[in-house]
């Protein structure tokens, strides 16, 4: 696989928000020009061996190049696989939710590190994020070290566990070729549909940077593009199902869910175990099962709420859910243009998918919130509730612009959703 492109790549100009975290990134460590720079017209734009400054970003101002501009950067005090092997063994010691999984199989972890192959393009990558996104950063290191146990903890070989963990390690690069406030952090919370829209072109973006960049093996760059679609067809940005997904893919996808399940105050294994068993079929067992036998051997979780409390929750969860089948229904009637028909379907099939794991968890018995099973049935009811507010952002970007008469039609619809999780 080429290492370099010419224009007619997807990296022919230089990306604005990329180029801005490089440019940050060079105030503190030395990325320099590996080639000289030109433009498609031959003109000379930046000198081999010149360090990066903010006067590049006014000369790529526009501008095609002969080469990607990535292709043609390096980081010389950069991140090394010795530098990424001390940050994967600060994680496995200070890391307490990962710890049942990582520590087991830390030896085998911090051996395969060091054999890493870090190429140029994503040396440089990582690198600028290191130092201009260090939670970002951050966030590779431990996808890197979670594919790595899990796939070790399957019974991988060196060679299995290296792509795993390349694969982690570069599973979201694709989101510094978008505005940082539209990251996956912020998602959870804070994202509109029409910013949303920004944060779902990352995993393509990263199938394209891997592929026509770098010379990692095919199937690397193929779980980058699917580390969020998920077996029922229910994941982004091409709705996948089943064996359409890598099994790679398949390993990404549930250590970047677990992770994401991981981010907030009530951080615990158990609760991550909950988040990718919440809705039946979304991710392969192989994988997830790992996981959960992991968090089965931690300290059982205890409730947040009163059981009385978790039970008016739990109504008022079916209540939204009833409502949003029934909205789904009726909208659907009489004549709808194809964008507005399109939206609509997404949402009885997301919808319906949320009623499966409603079904599956027993939500619905009186005694769900009573017992040992109580704290459970709290993090199933979160993450119910979290999966509610996708939805309304995925059938609101897949419906696009509409006529105003349809716009407010559909918007009868999210009125039923909750805006996120409900305390």
């Amino acid at each position: 696989m080429s290492t370099t492109t010419r224009s007619t790549s997807a990296f022919a100009s230089a990306n604005p928000h990329a180029l801005a975290v490089i440019l940050e990134a060079s105030e503190t460590r030395r990325i320099i020009a590996a080639t000289d720079i030109f433009d498609l017209a031959g003109t000379k734009l930046w000198a081999r061996n010149q360090p990066v400054s903010a006067e590049l970003q006014r000369k790529l101002l526009d501008r095609k190049l002969r080469e990607p501009l990535e292709a043609c950067l390096v980081a010389e005090d950069g991140v090394t696989p010795a530098s990424l092997a001390a940050a994967l063994a600060e994680r496995v010691e200070s890391d307490a939710c990962l710890a049942p999984l990582l520590r087991p199989q830390a030896s085998t972890l911090l051996r395969e590190v060091t054999h890493l192959h870090l190429h140029p393009v994503a040396q440089l990558l990582l690198s600028a994020a290191q130092a201009a996104r260090p939670e970002s950063f951050d966030h590779a290191v431990a996808a890197m070290a979670l594919t790595g146990a899990l796939m070790a903890r399957h019974g991988g070989q060196a060679p299995e566990i290296r792509v795993a963990m390349i694969a982690g390690l570069l599973h979201d690069l694709g989101e510094m070729y978008i505005a940082p406030e539209f990251g996956e952090a912020e998602a959870d919370r804070e994202l509109d549909a029409l910013a949303y829209r920004q944060l779902v072109v990352h995993p393509h973006v990263g199938l394209l940077l891997v592929a026509q960049l770098t010379n990692y093996p095919g199937a690397v760059a193929r779980a980058v593009a699917e580390h969020h679609e998920r077996l029922d067809g229910s994941g982004y940005p091409h709705r996948l199902t089943g064996d359409r997904i890598s099994v790679l893919g398949r390993l990404v996808a549930v250590a970047d869910a677990a992770l994401a399940a991981l981010r907030g105050p009530d951080a615990a294994l158990q609760r991550a175990s909950v988040a990718l068993r919440a809705v039946p079929g979304e991710f392969d067992l192989a994988w997830v099962g790992h996981l959960t036998r992991a968090a089965g051997d931690e300290p059982a979780l205890m409730p947040v709420m009163e059981p009385a409390d978790i039970r008016a929750r739990r109504a008022a969860l079916g209540e939204v859910l009833q409502a949003a089948e029934d909205n789904v229904a009726l909208l659907g009637v009489g004549e709808r243009s194809p964008a507005l028909r399109a939206a609509l379907e997404l949402a009885s099939f997301l919808v319906a998918r949320l009623r499966v794991g409603w079904n599956e968890s027993g939500l619905w018995h009186p005694q769900a919130a009573s017992g040992a099973d109580a704290a459970e049935v709290e993090a199933v009811e979160d993450e119910l509730y979290f999966r509610l507010r996708g939805i309304q952002r995925a059938v609101l970007m897949r419906a696009g612009e509409l006529p105003a008469e349809e716009a407010a039609t559909l918007a009868a619809l999210c009125d039923s959703l909750p805006m996120g999780r409900m305390g």
